[in-house]
């Protein structure tokens, strides 16, 4: 019952310990950093996400935010992590795997942002990989989806180096900021993940 006390999923969400970067529940004590990120940040995400509401960044927002990740882990719904440095436990950005469909599908759709001061230093890249493990065996994944706009380089870099493969390009798939715009669509199934990769021990992430 500890969902219906909580309005954060960090009660039943274990951190999950990448090299250099641990991915944890957003907790109600991480608002002054995410919204001093984000604001900071803003001009380097709006360009890739869907239009900011003139209240995004407030603490009430905020706190809504975190009932909706705690409803939908307890849902099975998806699963929220913030992505923090393990050294400084400073806030890096965010990933998460949404839309999660069970049944004949077993599938889920990958989202992720990074603080605009910690772009391009294969942080997300770090991210994603910490995350497959958890995807593909405590939350027993078969297929993991991401979609990005052709004019997103960087993310195109993350999903190639992190092993998903292009199936092509929906057209008017999301409205980013205010348009409809095309997505090249990414794929990776659980058979895919390189050898080496542990997708079978412990079942770290859901309490």
């Amino acid at each position: 019952m500890a969902f219906l006390r909580s309005p954060s999923p960090e009660d039943y969400l274990d951190p999950i310990r990448g090299r250099t970067i641990i991915l944890r529940a957003p907790a109600i004590a991480d608002y002054s950093a995410w919204a001093e990120l984000r604001a900071l940040s803003r001009a380097h995400l709006t360009p890739w996400e869907p239009a900011w509401a003139h209240d995004d960044l407030s603490r009430m927002m905020y706190r809504r935010r975190l009932r909706a990740y705690a409803r939908d882990v307890h849902d099975d719904q998806a699963y929220t992590f913030f992505i923090v440095d393990s050294m400084s436990e400073s806030l890096l950005g965010g990933i998460t795997l949404s839309n999660i469909r069970r049944g004949s599908a077993q599938s889920a759709s990958l989202g992720y942002w990074i603080g605009a001061p910690h772009a391009g230093r294969g942080r997300m890249q770090e991210a994603v990989h910490t995350l497959l493990p958890f995807a593909f065996g405590a939350v027993r994944l078969h297929r993991i989806e991401a979609a990005c706009m052709p004019a997103n380089a960087a993310s195109i870099h993350v999903l190639d180096k992190c092993g998903f493969r292009r199936e092509g390009l929906a057209q008017g798939f999301l409205k980013i900021n205010g348009r409809w715009e095309d997505h090249i669509l990414f794929a990776r199934l659980a058979d895919e993940v390189p050898a080496g990769q542990n997708l079978n021990g412990p079942n770290k992430g859901v309490r």
